[in-house]
């Protein structure tokens, strides 16, 4: 029993691990002030051009760099339009994951038939850590992981520790809430919005090749299944805060990997159809922030700018 339990914990961070990507990166979007509805976009376009360097190239290595820059180019895309171009950043967000859901379905062509080279299987592999994986209950979940999984906890306390403890983090902060009066005290407004935001496309495209070249291992249509949405969700369910983001992305995979499980067990002697079980996350997430919005806390509100263009010369 106490297996099976460690067992499900394991693959729940495991299913989570994408959303997380996605979750730290809407937090450098929002944190900034910039609204991303883009995620999904981005995800599907990190998770095409990460498949298509590892199936291609058979590097890993190349193929996180490759998702990544594809996820910072949709970025760069978005903040050149909000951020210079003052363009509303909900619509352009929307386009966003239209851009990327075309571009990742018309490359699905050919990545359907290109499998992935071994060294990319063997890389993003489960690895035991000695002695921590035996430990009962959490060691599979917390040591008994691939890299992937890891590095996606490594960047949730750095960037928790970036916004706590840093200059730049702060400033960041300030924008968020202030620009204006960021700008006064001598903050690049413009400049830290665009590394913010390309480094928030970074991480989306991170985590949308986790799915496609680790969690998955070949290229699905609509890979993502809505992950995208879901991240953006959670950037408020965890009040913008990266440790909460982990607990989130846990708690989603935890439900998927649950409902899984349920598809074949029969309830009042019937099957429930896979379709209803896997509604299961998205249904609790959507009560879960009808909830918050019925008791929400002042101080675990949004950057006060969160959405609104920065003109300078109204400074």
């Amino acid at each position: 029993m106490i297996l099976a339990f460690a067992l499900f914990l394991q693959v729940a961070v495991q299913t989570g691990t994408h959303i997380l990507y996605g979750i730290l990166g809407g937090i450098l979007f929002e944190k900034s002030g910039q609204t991303n509805l883009g995620t999904e976009g981005m995800m599907l376009l990190g998770a095409a051009f990460g498949y298509l360097a590892g199936a291609t190239v058979g590097n890993p290595l190349l193929a996180v760099i490759a998702a990544g820059l594809a996820g910072s180019c949709g970025a760069l895309i978005y903040a050149f339009i909000t951020i210079t171009l003052r363009g509303n950043q909900i619509v352009t967000g929307l386009v966003l994951t239209t851009f990327g859901t075309g571009v990742a379905s018309f490359m699905g062509k050919y990545l359907a038939a290109s499998p992935l080279k071994s060294s990319i299987k063997s890389a993003f592999s489960v690895v035991s850590i000695p002695l921590l994986s035996k430990i009962p209950v959490f060691g599979k979940m917390l040591f008994e992981q691939g890299i992937y999984v890891w590095i996606s906890l490594v960047l949730a306390f750095v960037l928790w520790a970036y916004y706590r403890y840093t200059r730049w983090g702060l400033n960041i902060r300030a924008i968020g809430e202030n620009p204006a009066a960021a700008d006064a005290s001598g903050i690049n407004v413009t400049l830290y919005k665009y590394i913010h935001v390309l480094a928030g496309g970074f991480l989306c495209g991170l985590g949308g090749a986790y799915l496609s070249l680790a969690f998955v291992g070949q290229w699905q249509e609509n890979i993502t299944a809505g992950a995208g949405w879901i991240s953006v969700a959670f950037v408020i369910f965890c009040t913008w805060s990266p440790l909460k983001a982990i607990l989130c992305a846990w708690a989603f995979g935890a439900l998927s990997s649950l409902a899984l499980k349920c598809q074949s067990v029969p309830i009042f002697g019937h099957i429930i159809p896979g379709q209803l079980l896997d509604m299961i996350p998205y249904i609790a997430t959507v009560v879960v922030l009808v909830l918050m919005g019925l008791h929400f806390k002042k101080e675990n509100q949004g950057p006060a700018a969160l959405g609104i263009s920065f003109f300078r010369e109204e400074r």
